[in-house]
Order: C-alpha cells, then structure tokens, then sequence
C-alpha cells in the first residue's frame, strides 16, 4: 500500500493509496488545495475543516456538472466526429474515471 503525506490548505496529510496511484492522488490534493485557496482568496475566517467542506462541495458540484453532460452526450444520437466509435470508447474510460474518483472520496 502506498502512503504520501500532501499538503492541503497549509496543514500536511498522511494517506494511503493503491501502490501507483501516488502521483495521481498528490494531483488530487493539490486541485483541492487550489480550491481552499480560491476559497480564502474570497475573504472571511474559516477553520480547516469548513475549508474542506467548501472545497468539497465545489468538486462535488463539478463532479455532478460532469455527469449530467456526460448523460446528455449519451442520449444524443452519434452525429459526424461523434459516430467514432474510438470516441464513444474514451467517453465511457473519462465515465469511469469520474465514478472510480467520486467512490475515493467516499472512502477518504
């Protein structure tokens, strides 16, 4: 099992991951971390854990953006470029991806 300490928000976080997934969860700490700055870049004092809370409820609304465009791309009938079956391929890897990133932070 895998185990890297990142930074978020100015206080460093011991976490485990899958053996490989080091660097993809240091990136994912660190757009957390951008969110917490762009929250206190906003003003007002907020402790850690409700910097936490904003930053994830913003990724959870990017999150849920995501999947309903990803529904409607799904509904459309395939036209031009879109008809690419290559396409419709990566579309369901980035699905999947979305959902494996979403079920992480349910564990975290």
């Amino acid at each position: 099992m895998g185990q890297v300490t990142v930074r978020v928000g100015g206080y460093t976080h011991p976490v485990s991951c899958e053996d490989g997934q080091e660097g993809h969860l240091i990136a994912l700490a660190a757009d957390v971390d951008r969110r917490v700055s762009s929250i206190r870049a906003m003003g007002g004092q907020y402790g850690e854990s409700r910097l936490l809370l904003l930053a994830s409820l913003l990724l959870a609304d990017e999150i849920h953006d995501l999947r309903v465009e990803l529904s409607r791309a799904r509904s459309m009938p395939p036209q031009g470029a879109a008809a690419d079956p290559r396409l419709a391929d990566r579309l369901g890897r980035i699905a999947e991806r979305i959902e494996g990133i979403v079920a992480s932070l349910g564990r975290s």
